[in-house]
């Protein structure tokens, strides 16, 4: 059986709870311009996976050091490294707007902006954002694909059940080094979210597959490798960029049937009417 995956509403809503020149936006397919033009016009694989899902971005650039026990940070307009203890730390000037929005039942529990983890090294940061999707639907928190932030961080990934679960949309990194200070801008996006139906990452769905070898493969198999990689490579002609020239013809000709269909329920609800 076919799930149904239409929607009645928007599949994701970003609520920017912290204020930000910077609101949550569509991913980019040249990540702001990082991939190179060659990638950009003929690998529909790095283009795809670079624009799937939505950027998030964090309202304000800070820095984080390290010593191996402490951390300590700092952000413009500050003039000191400031402790980062487990009590975490709020937003600037954030929590009193918090509690000046919130109803009466909710004020005092402004999400933390940075919260260290018992685990050494570790630090979880609140991007000032929520996220609600529609029902069924997941978000995959995650950095920005096909962009390297940092060689002194690591971002950590992790599924989120954003249909039931309303709260921070935060991602957890791992500092990667000491007695350095660690840079988390506000110009270049954060996080990469990315939309995921509950059921594709279930333990019944994830099982079903299967591993073969090179004599099982069959004559449809082998044909398929041979229009796949034999063709292009003895083609004295062959045109660069082949794969991203059929998916996006594929793209344009669901489009156009999906329009189609679209337009017969149309004419078919005047005539009804008429």
């Amino acid at each position: 059986m076919v799930a149904d995956h239409s929607l009645n509403g928007p599949l994701v809503q970003f609520f920017q709870m912290v204020p930000n020149g910077m609101p949550p936006r569509r991913a980019d397919k040249a990540v702001g311009g990082v991939i190179p033009a060659r990638a950009l016009r003929y690998c529909e694989a790095i283009t795809s996976a670079s624009a799937f899902g939505w950027y998030i971005f964090l309202p304000i650039s800070f820095k984080v050091v390290w010593d191996g026990h402490d951390m300590l940070w700092t952000y413009p307009g500050v003039d000191e490294w400031l402790p980062l203890t487990r009590d975490a730390v709020q937003y600037p000037g954030f929590s009193q707007q918090f509690d000046e929005c919130a109803p009466s039942q909710v004020r005092g529990f402004c999400p933390p902006f940075l919260t260290p983890s018992i685990q050494p090294g570790q630090l979880q940061i609140w991007t000032g954002c929520i996220a609600k999707t529609a029902p069924g639907w997941s978000l995959l928190v995650r950095g920005v694909a096909n962009l390297s932030h940092s060689q002194s961080y690591q971002m950590l990934e992790g599924i989120i059940e954003t249909d039931r679960w309303f709260g921070p949309l935060f991602d957890n990194v791992r500092l990667l080094k000491t007695d350095v200070p660690i840079e988390f801008r506000s110009d270049t996006p954060f996080l990469q979210v990315q939309p995921i139906r509950k059921d594709f990452y279930a333990d019944k769905f994830l099982q079903n597959f299967t591993v073969k070898d090179m004599a099982q493969l069959s004559p449809e198999d082998w044909q398929a490798f041979h229009g796949t990689v034999v063709v292009p490579n003895t083609d004295a002609e062959r045109k660069r960029g082949q794969y991203a020239v059929s998916v996006r013809k594929q793209a344009a000709h669901a489009a156009a049937r999906r329009s189609s269909v679209e337009g017969s329920g149309t004419q078919e609800l005047i005539e009804s009417s008429t």
